[in-house]
């Protein structure tokens, strides 16, 4: 897919999801304290997953996702809700890297960058974010302004550009980030919600 449209730096995709179900797995997932940052693959390059795979050969850009062959981690496999959702996005595209992603209360990510997670690069691939836990002090900050993101909605963001998140609250942010190939399945679905400049 070759895109040189110009899209909006946030799109809301027509998908929720049961954010109960969600947090029940993520929970038991989650075993072990940890201090900020907290990472659990579920989807993962294959020679994580099966440690008798060969490693890949060194790749330009890592974000970019064809370096590597994707497997099911065991804990996508004790999840099936979670499974379910990542089988919804195989119906449209192929999906790479998923990932569960932590951050522990009154921690910041500071502003950042991924360059080729956007719908406009040449080689992009782009993240899916659908948050689980997002509790009152958690704010995702995008370009300066802020993403209104709900627990069980699913987002499209051009992180490409400036991203930062702070958590405020008492609790955990918890985030499911899927990475996607953006074909003309999923531009579609983008272009149908009336989103596109």
């Amino acid at each position: 897919m070759e895109s040189t449209k110009q899209f909006k730096d946030r799109i809301q995709l027509p998908f929720t999801f049961d954010v109960e179900k969600m947090l029940v797995e993520v929970h038991a997932l989650k075993q072990e304290h940890y201090e900020y940052y907290k990472v659990i693959s579920l989807r993962a390059p294959a020679h994580l997953v099966d440690t008798s795979l060969p490693f890949p050969p060194p790749a330009e850009d890592y974000a970019e996702g064809s370096w590597t062959n994707w497997m099911d981690t065991p804990n996508l496999e004790r999840s099936p809700y979670l499974k379910s959702i990542i089988n919804k996005f195989n119906e449209y595209t192929t999906v790479n890297l998923v990932r569960l992603l932590f951050l522990a209360p009154n921690s910041v990510v500071e502003e950042h960058t991924d360059p080729t997670l956007a719908l406009e690069e040449e080689k992009s691939m782009i993240r899916l974010t659908i948050p689980i836990d997002n509790n009152e002090g958690v704010e995702f900050f995008l370009n300066d302004t802020l993403v209104p993101m709900k627990v069980g909605e699913c987002w499209y963001l051009r992180l490409s550009d400036r991203h930062r998140v702070i958590n405020k609250g008492s609790v955990d942010r918890i985030n499911l980030t899927i990475d996607i190939i953006p074909n003309d399945k999923i531009i579609e679905i983008i272009n149908s919600i009336h989103q596109e400049f």
